[in-house]
């Protein structure tokens, strides 16, 4: 299978077989129009997915005079990925179709500070799969909160699971057989959002995650920009304020450490607001029924979070910020602390810059994680290495096999 050498027409390829997967067959026109590119575009990209045994001419459309137009479809639509999430007490498993669309889901317990929590995970995993269809399976994403060297190594450093230097690809492929991506989770979100969400419109954009911790990707010219060692993004660790909370990162003020579930719920039940034995859910449902001092937690939070995230659009200048996560669900609370501190500390050519909340679902995190693999086929930058290449090798056999079962 070819490899494209435009990062921004291999994101449209990818949307073309989301569009296809989701919608169901369509004509070339339907799809210029759907995904807001010119009919050329869509002509020569269509082109080369069928040149690629990824898409098929089926039947022609009705015509309402005219030349009728040929529909196109998915050959490898029963072709699948994995992704897994994993956080600090669960695990979280969604198989997903080339289109990224989820065909079903698993939530397990976890101990990630358990010296068997690798093996436990691989058995979670060979689990979950075992459970799933005959269809091809391309390859299984994970993402993890922290930092990640490669993709296609996945050797990780998380505070939050309490890992340090842990080679989480190579005992899951050593152990699986499998094609394995690991990434930083909110990295591997923002994969899902350039294939399917808001950012495939854009070239440029942050997305923000808001829950048990604050998190940024960052995608510059299509692209996500890792850093160094995989680390970049971690606005959660931004100093926010001298000799603040203990983080559990070690140091003090961390803006996690002041906004975060956590610091939030244990403010609440300082003041007595919600029950010590009280989480999340009685913080946003006192704030929901007018309790004005659980409104003011989160529109404090959201303050402090809008003055630094002003502060990196101002740095990074994105098209747009999309902001995602558990804590969206009280964004209404948030945005009256945000919206006035985000705008005035930006620079005045920049206070426009569109503010998106995206909603929520549980599964999003580990779906993020699969479209690691989805992404790999239209990878030009090389990110996914040799584990993208055998993710390629299984596409092209289970493209194969179902143009074999043709008749």
């Amino acid at each position: 299978m070819a490899i494209r050498p435009s990062s921004r027409t291999d994101v449209n390829r990818s949307a073309i077989l989301a569009h296809l997967g989701a919608q169901g067959p369509a004509s070339r026109a339907d799809l210029a129009r759907a995904l807001g590119v010119s009919p050329a575009l869509i002509t020569q990209l269509t082109r080369e997915l069928i040149a690629d045994g990824l898409l098929l001419e089926l039947e022609n459309s009705p015509s309402q005079g005219g030349r009728p137009a040929r529909m196109l479809g998915l050959v490898s639509s029963a072709a699948r990925a994995i992704g897994v999430k994993v956080v600090a007490d669960h695990v979280t498993f969604v198989e997903v179709g080339i289109d990224g669309s989820v065909a079903r889901s698993a939530s397990e317990p976890f101990d990630a500070a358990s010296a068997m929590a690798v093996a436990n995970l691989v058995t979670l995993l060979r689990r979950f799969i075992d459970g799933g269809g005959d269809a091809p399976l391309l390859g299984i994403g994970v993402g993890v909160p922290g930092s990640v060297d490669r993709q296609s190594a996945g050797t990780v450093d998380s505070t939050q699971l309490g890992w340090n230097q842990v080679p989480l690809g190579d005992v899951l492929r050593r152990a699986l057989e499998l094609p394995v991506l690991i990434e930083n989770n909110v990295n591997a979100l923002s994969m899902a959002e350039r294939l399917f969400g808001q950012g495939r419109n854009h070239q440029d954009f942050l997305v923000v995650t808001i829950g048990t911790g604050i998190g940024a990707a960052i995608i510059n010219d299509g692209a996500v920009l890792r850093g160094h060692s995989g680390g970049a993004g971690e606005i959660g660790h931004f100093p926010a304020e001298l000799d603040g909370p203990l983080c559990q990162c070690g140091n003090h003020g961390c803006l996690e450490a002041i906004v975060g579930e956590a610091a939030l719920v244990d403010r609440a039940r300082g003041q007595g607001i919600i029950g010590q034995s009280a989480g999340m859910a009685a913080l946003r449902a006192a704030a929901d029924a007018g309790g004005t001092a659980a409104q003011a937690i989160f529109s404090e939070a959201g303050q402090l979070l809008g003055r630094i995230l002003a502060g990196v659009v101002n740095t990074l200048d994105p098209e747009i910020v999309i902001l995602l996560g558990e804590g969206v669900s009280a964004w209404g609370h948030w945005s009256f602390g945000f919206e006035p501190s985000f705008r005035s500390a930006l620079l005045p050519g920049k206070r426009s810059v569109p503010v998106v909340v995206e909603t929520w679902l549980d599964d999003s995190w580990a779906q993020g994680a699969a479209a690691l693999v989805l992404a790999t086929p239209f990878d030009t930058e090389g990110v996914s290495g040799d584990q993208g290449r055998l993710v390629r090798e299984r596409m092209f056999e289970s493209v194969s096999a179902a143009e074999a079962e043709q008749p």
